[in-house]
């Protein structure tokens, strides 16, 4: 391993680079494993043989498939509402002067900082007081806490690095508040805002700990998986359903990666 100059990094840090590497992606690696084998009931290792009918198992349950199709649709539409909620409040938060600013954006990123398991204790007692059926919409408000941070975040960060002497001179040009967002702030934000988008859907379509407290008596995939982890039989198909959901979840997360590392070169940004 090198550093930014080119020097080799001393041999001790390299090793416990290696070593963190694996501590982290091991575990990931044993469940691929555990999705060929034969041995349907236990984790035996090594596996007593190989074999691909998990996912053929997999593919035809239909209780599977009922779980992706809710945690597709709660995950889209929490992303949606937290693409306008968080794009607002950090348009707020960045452009205008008031009291108390350094507060509220506090305030906004409290939900993810937090516990989820105080987020889900809150959102359950807030529902039950106001006498709200736990029901698909619940999961999707629950989902919004977290996932309008995320975007949240990454649109303050653009807005702090875009000049806002581009939107002062599209105005004095004659645009009007839509046009100057659609040709000026849009481009320039779009990437952050396609970034935090993605990093939303996937951390909302593995969310196990608020979606325990407000989903009632429907099961998202993560929930699915989780069931069936405590039964005994065709645990395998359970880590085929986990490659899928890693796959799902690890995508948006190296699209957003590869959109925002770049970020600091926006129009007029300036360091």
């Amino acid at each position: 391993m090198r550093s930014e100059r080119g020097q080799r990094a001393p041999r001790a840090l390299s090793l416990a680079a290696i070593a963190g590497l694996l501590f982290l992606h091991v575990p990931l690696l044993l469940i691929f494993l555990y999705a060929f084998t034969t041995e349907e009931k236990s984790y035996q290792f090594p596996p007593p043989g190989l074999t691909l009918k998990w996912f053929g198992a997999a593919w035809e349950r239909q209780d599977i498939w009922n779980a992706l199709w809710l945690s597709v649709k709660v995950a889209s539409i929490a992303t949606a509402v937290a693409l306008v909620l968080g794009t607002c409040a950090a348009a707020a938060v960045s452009r205008a002067r008031f009291f108390g600013r350094d507060y509220i954006s506090l305030l906004f990123i409290l939900p993810i900082a937090l516990p989820g398991i105080i987020t889900g204790i809150a959102l359950r007692s807030a529902f039950n007081i106001m006498d709200f059926d736990f029901s698909f919409w619940t999961i999707v408000l629950g989902h919004a806490t977290f996932c309008i941070v995320v975007v949240y975040n990454n649109a303050l960060a653009r807005f702090r690095r875009t000049a806002g002497s581009l939107i002062e001179a599209s105005m004095d040009l004659g645009a009007d508040g839509f046009q100057t967002f659609r040709y000026v702030v849009l481009p320039n934000i779009g990437s952050a805002l396609l970034a935090g988008g993605m990093l939303a859907f996937a951390l909302s379509f593995d969310e196990v700990i608020v979606t325990t407290f407000t989903a009632g008596q429907q099961a998202t995939l993560p929930i699915w998986m989780l069931t069936e982890l405590i039964r005994p039989r065709q645990r395998p198909v359970t880590n085929v359903v986990a490659i899928f959901v890693i796959a799902v979840t690890f995508i948006p997360i190296l699209f957003a990666y590869y959109l925002t590392r770049d970020g600091e070169h926006v129009a007029g940004g300036g360091k």
